[in-house]
């Protein structure tokens, strides 16, 4: 898990700095649309919404389009689209199990993307069901290491709140717990005085494939087409690489 969690992150920066800036803003306005709609356009009474505009603040979208996309979600702006959520799986390279979840208004159209995409780089589309048992639903709330803490500090802070686990990733700590528990973590944090990059439900696999440096740069490549899909919103994967093999790759 560690090495997935960390290609998560070194992509995540790395998205906030080049040339994908605006495919991840449009990802992170979607969030906020359905949050809204989902569940009103207060923060305060809709943790998703609260989680949602705090990552987009955090990537540096705009306010006006934050404001937008609430008010678009919630209904008080017209312009509004109905996004649907839908979840392919698949196999890369390796036998990696894929899991790709699609925030679109055309069901079709994200169907061919994901297809293009899976076979063009290794990949396989896979029956539903086929792929998701190897993942489990769980609530990751990403601390950085800047906000002062150790990693027991940490453990002290969100045990009492359902906090099953923190993993070191470097640069910053990984706080798993179950998704329904995710807002209690977060605000544990937040009580503590403590700052936090993202708090995302998420999924997280079950059983890892260790992949050597060949392997590793084949899935990359794959996930990396997944993403510039844009109807795709999150894909997960049950690859593992060694800090070694992360550094080579680069």
């Amino acid at each position: 898990m560690s090495g997935h969690s960390k290609w998560a992150t070194t992509k995540h920066k790395k998205a906030v700095i080049d040339a994908r800036r605006g495919k991840l803003f449009a990802r992170l306005i979607k969030n906020i649309e359905v949050a809204a709609r989902q569940g009103g356009a207060d923060p305060a009474g809709n943790p998703t919404l609260y989680d949602a505009i705090q990552k987009a603040r955090k990537s540096s979208v705009p306010l006006d389009n934050i404001d937008r996309a609430v008010k678009r979600g919630s209904g008080a702006e017209a312009g509004g689209a109905d996004w649907q959520t839908i979840m392919y799986e698949g196999y890369g390279p390796s036998g990696v199990a894929v899991l790709v979840e699609c925030l679109t208004d055309n069901r079709n159209r994200a169907a061919s993307e994901v297809r293009v995409a899976m076979t063009r780089n290794g990949g396989s589309m896979a029956d539903p069901g086929s792929v998701s048992y190897l993942f489990n639903r769980k609530g990751v709330v990403i601390v950085p290491k800047s906000a002062g803490l150790t990693e027991d500090d940490l453990l002290m802070i969100v045990l009492d709140r359902g906090a099953e686990e923190v993993n070191d990733l470097g640069e910053s700590f990984e706080v798993v717990s179950e998704a329904t528990d995710l807002v209690g973590v977060r605000k544990a944090i937040q009580d503590a005085g403590c700052d936090y990059e993202s708090a995302d439900a998420t999924f997280l696999p079950s059983v890892s494939v260790q992949l050597d440096e060949e392997g590793a740069r084949k899935v990359f490549k794959l996930l990396e087409a997944l993403e510039d899909a844009d109807d795709v919103q999150n894909v997960y994967a049950n690859f593992d690489v060694s800090d070694d093999v992360m550094a080579a790759i680069g």
